[in-house]
């Protein structure tokens, strides 16, 4: 079962975002849909969300919103009818409560007429053995659409980046939730075909509180360095993968920081930061060696010492 750390972590995450891409959606289209799938009872879920939407409500008049709660709970049905009395949500608020697992979520969305329209989806599948790409491809037929997955248990070793891409999301990135107690790591998964979405993903991801016995770890940093939540992360994995990219070949600064927020786990605007100590430094160099750091200026690991061999 998902840890009481991470899980309360991945709530308060969803909130956040929600805050963010409720306005968005709402001056993009007239209709809109919020799917939120768990395998576990993890009530609060359902209720800190509907309590995010409440805080628009004055936005809602003469759109259709839409919220589709997959859960297998019996008392799914009374409890939000009994959450959206409590939080006044209006009827242009429509909550479909379905007593059932992730995987009817295909079906569900065609039954609430999601697609053509914005569509963000929160799935928590850490005690669900489902295949990703049927899930990601009904999600997909949002416009935009974009998923927030928890992986760990049963579905630890899915590979939600290739199935991401299959089902048409353009980007995607992912970090690992890693508690200081005895409970497993999870593995949070994010995916969108909106640069700008994405940043705003990273930048809601780093300015959580910091929670007590939670760390960030990058999936793909081999050597595995726990990350404290702050607004300014250790900069030293980004250092090394920066390093890495460029091993293969020049990039531009926007370049660089496209790569470091759908590769990485951290966000675009950290990369100023580090190409700023590189340079420094002389592990990299730059073209056009003077003047601003432009997302045009090219960066290169062709850099030689005195001695005539390239820095470390």
């Amino acid at each position: 079962m998902s840890g009481a750390r991470t899980a309360a972590l991945r709530r308060e995450l969803l909130v956040r975002y929600l805050d963010v891409w409720l306005p968005r959606a709402l001056n993009r289209s007239r209709r809109l849909t919020v799917a939120l799938g768990y395998a576990g009872v993890d009530r609060d879920v359902a209720d800190a969300s509907l309590a995010a939407l409440a805080e628009f409500a004055d936005r809602f008049a003469g759109r259709r919103v839409t919220v589709v709660v997959l859960a297998p709970d019996p008392g799914l049905a009374e409890r939000l009818a009994t959450a959206q009395r409590r939080l006044g949500l209006p009827a242009d608020v429509a909550v479909h409560p379905i007593a059932a697992g992730p995987d009817v979520l295909p079906a569900a969305l065609r039954a609430a007429g999601a697609a053509g329209a914005p569509l963000l989806a929160y799935l928590d599948l850490t005690d669900a053995p489902v295949s990703l790409d049927p899930l990601l491809a009904a999600v997909a037929a949002g416009r935009p659409a974009e998923a927030l997955l928890v992986l760990g248990g049963a579905a630890a070793d899915a590979a939600p980046t290739a199935a991401a891409g299959r089902a048409g999301f353009t980007l995607c990135t992912e970090v690992e939730l890693v508690p200081d107690d005895a409970t497993a790591a999870e593995r949070l998964v994010f995916a969108t075909s909106h640069g700008r979405n994405l940043d705003a993903f990273k930048d809601e991801l780093w300015a959580l509180d910091e929670y007590a016995g939670v760390r960030y770890r990058d999936p793909r940093d081999p050597e595995g360095h726990l990350l404290d939540i702050t607004l300014n992360p250790h900069p030293g994995p980004l250092r090394r993968e920066l390093l890495a990219r460029l091993d293969e070949g020049p990039a531009t600064v926007t370049e660089l920081r496209q790569f470091a927020a759908s590769q990485t786990v951290y966000r675009a605007a950290d990369v100023t930061r580090v190409l700023g100590a590189l340079l420094a430094a002389g592990s990299v160099s730059r073209a056009p060696e003077g003047g601003r750091l432009g997302g045009d200026v090219v960066i290169s690991r062709e850099v030689t010492s005195p001695g005539g061999r390239r820095p470390a």
